[in-house]
C-alpha cells in the first residue's frame, strides 16, 4: 500500500510517538510530533480540570491547525512520505471527554470551520492497549503531570476513538491491538507492526488486527 500520508495515534501511553519515531527514521520519512509539552495550560488542566479544560483545548486546537497546516502545504505528499503521530481530530475526541455540554458545542463549531480544508491521511493507524497497560506505561515515562489521570479518564478517551471511527466512511483506520507485543523494545514485534502496516491493503472504514 502506497503510504504518503500515514498517522500513528493511540490514547495516553499507548507508544504512538515512540512508533511514529521508528517508522520515520527507517523509511527515511519527514516526522511531525505534536506539540504539548510547553503548553502552558496543560500542568494547570491535569491540577483543575474544570476551570482549564476550554482554553487547554483551544490551545490544542490552534497549535495542531498550525502545525499541520504549515507542514502539509509545504510537502508534496506525491513524492514523500509524512508521519504525524497525531490527527487534527484528536482535538474533537479529546474536548468531548473534558469540556462541559455548552462548551463543546461551541468547540465543534469551531472545530469543524477548520476540520474541511485539511487533507486525510492516506491510513490513520490506531494503537489500543487496554487501560491497565496503558497506566503502567504513564507510570513508566514518569510525566509529572500525568500521573493523576485516572483510568476512568483514559477509558473516556478510548470511547470517543471508537464513536469517532463509527462515523468515518472515507477514512482508511486500522486499529491493531498492541496488548500481547512490545514494538519499542523488542524488534520482531516492531517489524510485526511495520509488515501489518505498509504490506496490506485496506479498505475505507475500520480494520483490525489482534496480535
Amino acid at each position: 500500500m502506497q503510504l504518503n500520508y500515514l498517522v500513528v495515534e493511540g490514547n495516553i501511553g499507548a507508544g504512538k510517538t515512540s512508533l511514529s519515531m521508528k517508522i520515520a527514521e527507517d523509511r527515511n520519512a519527514r516526522l511531525i510530533l505534536e506539540q504539548f509539552a510547553d503548553n502552558p495550560f496543560l500542568p494547570k488542566f491535569y491540577e483543575n480540570p474544570e476551570r482549564y479544560s476550554f482554553p487547554l483545548e483551544l490551545s490544542f486546537l490552534a497549535d495542531r491547525y498550525n502545525q499541520l497546516k504549515k507542514n502539509l502545504d509545504s510537502l508534496d505528499l506525491f513524492s514523500s512520505m509524512i508521519v504525524y503521530d497525531y490527527f487534527f481530530m484528536k482535538s474533537l475526541i479529546f474536548s468531548s471527554s473534558t469540556l462541559q455540554e455548552d462548551e463543546y458545542k461551541l468547540y465543534r463549531q469551531l472545530f469543524n470551520i477548520i476540520y474541511g480544508s485539511l487533507p486525510k491521511p492516506d491510513l490513520y493507524v490506531y494503537l489500543h492497549k487496554d487501560v491497565d497497560n496503558l497506566l503502567k506505561n504513564i507510570k513508566l515515562r514518569g510525566r509529572d503531570y500525568e500521573q493523576s489521570i485516572t483510568a476512568d479518564y483514559l477509558k473516556s478517551i478510548e470511547n470517543g476513538y471508537f464513536t469517532f471511527f463509527k462515523q468515518q466512511k472515507n477514512l482508511r483506520i486500522l486499529v491493531i491491538d498492541t496488548n500481547s507485543i512490545d514494538f519499542v523494545n523488542n524488534e520482531s514485534d516492531y517489524q510485526t507492526i511495520v509488515n501489518t502496516i505498509f504490506n496490506k491493503n485496506y479498505d475505507r472504514g475500520i480494520n483490525r488486527i489482534v496480535f
